[in-house]
């Protein structure tokens, strides 16, 4: 009996603790195979980021994605049960005080939030954070990832300071804080990835950071369009945007015809219409470092050169996207009277937009990087659509698009006009100078993403 009273006793002091190191056991056991993906901007707009998250699930991890939810993301995303997506709030700034204030205000308020937030988020054994916007974002996940185990790894996709520039000018007070606190914080993480070997490069020599280069690459959706559902894409759209309607109806009643293309009747077949328009596509956030009277303008020359006689199909030009400048930007369009083109700027849904460039004739791509070290993610899904793409021209672009090889790269509107000129001289005819971009694009048998990222980003995670 009394063995069994001592047995009982040893038992109810020692059970709690194992029970409490048990539990712990089974706590972290669970954090390492969790990761948490930051994006202090709308997750739909992120596209890299989704991808991260993607593959983290499908490398057998849960992740939750934090980040603004403005805009809808990728299905894939909403539909996989190891992800979750956890709204952060997003803060408009002050109407009254000083500039500095309102942006002073919004920063302790994201500083707080987020890290609320990811103090009630189960723990994780990486955070992988996008910067920019690093600010206050950098700081808050080092210490919310001291707290709970976590190591930090950030993306760079550019630099914060630099794009703030491009509005305040570079010697601002604010983009100078900016610069300091990128340099400094940015050396708290325990893994940097980066966008190109030259932002590689410039964060090793000034900002004492290694970081692995992970280039973007297109996922698997985005691919060449089957001309049935090229035809159900533009039917769709028709409804919105009158651009994509039918310039003229069918003898044939029952004939579905888009401005592109049309459906028979009888057997269901889908063909090109005969004199149909040429589609070129761009897609923008509509900021400073994308300067769209450059194409506007070669968009006038073309148009000159119809007048005056050339060869050359109507347009359909397609911008997509949102942001600050759009209203601007959009004036100017209607101020230019085109006759032989129509501009379209709408905003797609994530499922219609890989749609859009498997169906179009020319991607045109006017990014120019605000640091000169990132690449324009819209050019690689455009590649893994086999879209040609004429680029602007900026430092570190020959990374991804090689002149005369892939794509054409050019400086100003003149530089342009003459290549949509090249371009489009022959069109549609499979034997002019667009047809063989796309050949070449064909047969490049570019990476993936998911491919890509088990090569290079999963090797590190797993080492660690």
């Amino acid at each position: 009996m009394a063995a069994s009273i001592v047995a009982l006793l040893a038992l109810s002091l020692f059970l709690p603790p194992l029970l409490l190191v048990a539990w712990k056991h089974w706590r972290w056991g669970r954090a390492a195979r969790h990761v948490i993906v930051v994006v202090l901007g709308d997750v739909g707009r992120s596209p890299r980021m989704q991808y991260h998250a993607l593959s983290l699930a499908k490398s057998g991890f849960s992740v939750t994605l934090l980040g603004f939810c403005n805009s809808k993301p990728h299905d894939e995303l909403l539909q996989s049960d190891k992800i979750q997506i956890v709204g952060l709030t997003d803060l408009q700034r002050l109407a009254v005080g000083p500039h500095v204030l309102q942006y002073g205000v919004k920063v302790v308020f994201q500083a707080v939030h987020l890290l609320w937030k990811l103090m009630c988020t189960e723990p994780a054994a990486y955070i992988f954070l996008q910067n920019p916007p690093g600010l206050p974002a950098i700081v808050v996940c080092w210490f919310a990832g001291c707290l709970r185990g976590s190591k930090l790894v950030v993306d760079w996709h550019n630099y914060g300071y630099s794009i703030m520039g491009l509005v305040h000018g570079p010697s601002h007070p604010l983009v100078l804080l900016a610069k300091w606190y990128e340099k400094l914080c940015g050396r708290l993480s325990h893994l940097n990835l980066c966008v190109t070997n030259a932002m590689r490069d410039d964060l090793a020599e000034n900002w004492g950071i290694k970081a692995v280069t992970v280039y973007d690459k297109p996922a698997s959706f985005f691919k060449e369009t089957p001309l049935d559902l090229q035809h159900q894409l533009f039917v769709k759209l028709s409804h919105t945007y009158p651009v994509f309607r039918a310039r003229s109806e069918s003898s044939d009643p029952g004939t579905e015809r888009s401005a592109f293309t049309e459906r028979d009747a009888l057997s269901g077949a889908v063909t090109h219409l005969c004199g149909r328009p040429a589609l070129l596509v761009s897609s923008t956030s509509w900021t400073e470092d994308e300067d769209f009277s450059i194409l506007l303008a070669a968009l006038e020359k073309f148009e000159h050169l119809i007048d005056s006689g050339e060869s050359l199909p109507s347009l359909v030009c397609v911008i997509t996207g949102k942001g600050p400048l759009k209203d601007y930007y959009s004036r100017l369009i209607c101020q230019k009277g085109f006759r032989h083109i129509q501009v379209c700027t709408p905003w797609l849904e994530a499922e219609d937009y890989p749609l859009l460039l498997g169906s179009a004739d020319l991607g045109v791509c006017l990014h120019r990087s605000s640091s000169g070290l990132d690449l324009p993610m819209k050019v690689v899904d455009m590649f893994g659509c086999c879209l040609p793409v004429c680029a602007v021209k900026f430092q570190c672009l020959h990374e991804l698009v090689k002149h005369e090889e892939n794509g054409l790269v050019f400086e100003d509107s003149e530089e342009l006009a003459v290549q949509l000129q090249s371009l489009f001289s022959k069109f549609p005819d499979p034997a002019g100078k667009l047809y063989q971009f796309r050949e070449s694009l064909r047969e490049s048998e570019q990476l993936r993403w998911d491919e890509s990222w088990e090569r290079t980003v999963l090797p590190l995670i797993s080492d660690t």
